[in-house]
């Protein structure tokens, strides 16, 4: 597994595989890597001849009140987790490469980033879309994977791709759960062991919903309600989304009338957990 530090030396890489007409996966992750992040890694292994994996906390989508400095890292363990899953290759930049002085071009989009976590995260899209276009003009990869815990992200990354004719084919791989259910997350130490009961309810109202629309329920606001109920038995917790909408736009829905998303954003104490599910009838 190779360690690269450098963009020159990435696209090095990325130059030599290409000339020898394999192919490249890649992930990109903030590090601080958990089984979430290995099942994206052992999907991309299936995709491609060589898996990259971009290790990288990106200031540009944290807020100035937000846990940028805080965020977990652990990057001998990562290293190691990436050697043992058989990652081609490391990309660990810094912020000084990524963001040069002087930088002041950023991808932006006109909706999708406005619905969910845009509202009380704004800026946060902005620092996505150039971040992820900045590392797939680097690496240039075929193939690259990203988790559907990150739903919006997802619609967001999908949607550039296309607009933008980046030629990437971006694959999405279903949420990776703790066996209590709760969403994966390296946000997810954060939680105090009182605390933790409280965060599983983010599931169980998932669970809830699901059920009632598999039993004919229709009503996205009865539905809301039912969610949002078990949501209101948690102490030390604010929600602040909980929305069903289009998978597609993201724009919430009144009757559920095909596939749905149900997507929460909730704070459990000083932690931000998001979680969701497409609910099917």
């Amino acid at each position: 597994m190779e360690l690269i530090a450098t963009i020159r030396d990435m696209t090095r890489f990325s130059e030599t595989v290409r000339q020898k007409d394999q192919t490249i996966a890649f992930v990109p992750t903030m590090g601080f890597l958990h089984e979430g992040h290995l099942a994206l890694m052992e999907k991309a292994l299936t995709c491609a001849d060589h898996l990259v994996v971009s290790i990288f906390v990106n200031p540009a989508q944290f807020g100035p009140s937000e846990d940028f400095s805080t965020y977990p890292r652990a990057l001998e363990q990562d290293l190691e987790k990436c050697r043992k899953i058989g990652v081609s290759a490391v990309f660990t930049p810094t912020d000084e490469q990524m963001y040069p002085p002087g930088f002041e071009t950023y991808v932006t989009l006109e909706n999708l980033p406005f619905h969910l976590c845009g509202l009380s995260r704004p800026g946060f899209f902005k620092g996505v879309a150039t971040v992820v276009t900045k590392l797939f003009n680097i690496v240039r990869p075929h193939t690259a994977v990203f988790g559907e815990k990150d739903f919006q992200q997802l619609t967001v990354i999908r949607r550039m791709v296309t607009d933008l004719n980046m030629g990437i084919d971006i694959v999405g791989v279903p949420i990776v759960r703790e066996p209590d259910g709760l969403a994966m997350s390296s946000r997810n130490k954060y939680l105090t062991p009182a605390q933790r009961p409280h965060a599983l309810l983010l599931s169980r109202c998932l669970e809830t919903a699901e059920n009632a629309v598999k039993n004919g329920e229709r009503d996205a606001g009865k539905v809301l309600d039912l969610a949002g109920d078990i949501l209101a038995t948690g102490s030390d917790m604010r929600v602040d989304y909980l929305s069903l909408c289009d998978p597609e736009t993201l724009e919430d829905v009144a009757l559920i009338q095909k596939e749905t998303l149900m997507a929460m954003a909730v704070w459990v104490g000083k932690t931000r957990l998001i979680d969701n599910r497409v609910l099917t009838f």
